[in-house]
């Protein structure tokens, strides 16, 4: 009954749009109908349609406020694809720590996943998209709105999608550093690293600054994001130390037993988690959804982006059975991340076959990146610094050789100077954390597990 009540009132509303011609042939066909004549509906039909050429019956272009509404829902799914990336990594770290500081990793993602979001809602979004033309940094205003057609999308739309790539930048600091870092101060490091360093460093490239005038390129945050949060990442891992018993009086590498994952079902999903954000992250960063061309280069992006995960994957699996003699699930895991990293800082103009390349090569990196900080004694629980830091920088390293629009130097420029600035500015701030309130906790609390010492549930227990 609803279908055929509502059917006349869809014919009227859609004729009061259509050039006289057009609705000629709708009441032909309205007539034809009643008369319950369909095999002449259908040829009419086909004769309508081979005619479609000559009459023009559409164009071509969306209208502002079409591609004014396309756009903004481009951000929006984008910005809850990223979302999605808050739990892959709070699923991805809380299966890679010990069940004793399981609820620890809990607290702290969603702790620095609303503390981020305020930071950047004061100040932080200004800082970032504030900065003059060519210039180093905005200004510590409120962000506010100012939307119109001349947009071509909505500002709180563009505030929700820049927000999730704050609170996943300083994700990528809390894996390394857990199972040791007191949660206060961790806190304070989330609120400066998301309302200051990030936004600061963002908007030399994304926000019209010097980097941008240089000709730097970074699509998707390949150094912006993943290396910048890895180069914070190891300054918080010197700082802190390793974990207690995690490495020899020499240095040596022990047995990880004692630091055993407490669940790799949960890595698993983390890491799909993640891979399936990662299409907001890399396809949305196109940033607009209004064109024929905007939309083939974000179903582009995503299909490169997918098979440098894969790549990565495929990669861990066959480096690990060669030189470990097992086929490492953590190294494939960590290796689609890698892969994904990699082909962040340009994903639309690679083939495929360069994109499986390029991520392949990313988890090269990530592997033996890992056995180099295990060899220096440097404790990073869940690999965030080899998989962000050093495949991040090897992917924007690599941009210029399918982007002719920069340049090598220029590129080697960015990466020095986002990640310098990073990690000094990091390594300060845990310092000055550590000479005053304190960062680590003590070594009682620590065989205890932090998730007795510092938040008082267990994400664990046995009961009779």
């Amino acid at each position: 009954m609803y279908v055929k009540s509502a059917y006349p009132h869809f014919i009227i509303s859609i004729s009061f749009q259509l050039k006289p011609e057009y609705k000629l042939f709708l009441n032909l066909v309205i007539l034809m109908i009643k008369k319950k004549k369909i095999i002449t509906v259908l040829f009419t039909g086909l004769i309508f349609l081979l005619s479609m050429t000559s009459i023009g019956i559409a164009e071509t272009t969306i209208s502002a406020e079409g591609q004014y509404i396309f756009n903004t829902l481009a951000f929006y799914i984008g910005s809850v694809l990223v979302a999605l990336m808050a739990a892959g990594f709070c699923m991805l770290e809380c299966g890679l720590v010990t069940t004793k500081s399981v609820s620890t990793i809990a607290a702290k993602n969603v702790g620095k996943f609303a503390i981020c979001s305020i930071v950047f809602f004061l100040f932080g979004y200004n800082l970032a998209y504030g900065i003059p033309e060519g210039g180093f940094i905005g200004s510590f205003t409120i962000w506010s709105a100012n939307s119109s057609i001349e947009t071509g999308y909505s500002d709180s739309s563009d505030w929700f999608f820049q927000a999730m790539f704050v609170c996943a930048t300083v994700s990528i600091v809390s894996g390394a550093v857990a199972e040791r870092i007191k949660i206060w101060p961790f806190f304070i490091f989330a609120a400066l690293m998301g309302g200051f360093i990030y936004p600061i460093s963002m908007g030399w490239q994304w926000g019209g600054g010097w980097l941008a005038t240089l000709g730097f390129s970074d699509f998707a945050g390949s150094t912006l994001v993943h290396a910048c949060g890895g180069s914070a990442a190891l300054a918080g891992v010197i700082v802190l130390g390793a974990r207690e018993g995690r490495f020899g009086k020499k240095g040596e590498t022990k047995s990880l037993v004692p630091f055993a994952a407490s669940s790799i079902p949960l890595v698993t999903l983390g890491t799909f988690l993640l891979w399936f954000g990662w299409f907001g992250f890399n396809g949305f960063s196109q940033l607009q959804m209004g064109t024929f061309d905007d939309v083939t280069a974000i179903s582009k992006i995503a299909m490169n982006t997918h098979l440098a995960g894969a790549g990565g994957v495929v990669t861990g699996a066959i480096v690990t059975r060669l030189l470990d003699r097992k086929t490492d699930v953590v190294m494939m895991l960590n290796g689609a991340l890698a892969g994904l990293v990699a082909i962040t800082a340009e994903p639309l103009n690679p083939t495929p076959g360069l994109a499986i390349a390029i991520g392949s090569i990313g988890s090269l990196i990530m592997y033996f990146g890992t056995k180099f900080l295990e060899r220096r004694g440097l404790d990073d629980v869940v690999g965030a610094i080899p998989v962000h830091m050093f495949s991040g920088i090897f992917g924007t390293l690599i941009a210029p050789i399918t982007n002719p629009n920069t340049s090598f130097g220029t590129q080697f420029t960015g990466v020095l100077a986002i990640c310098t600035f990073s990690f000094i500015l990091s390594f300060i701030i845990f310092k000055t954390l550590k000479l005053t309130v304190g960062l680590r906790i003590s070594k009682e609390a620590e065989k205890l597990g932090t998730d007795v010492a510092e938040i008082g549930v267990r994400a664990y227990a046995i009961r009779d």
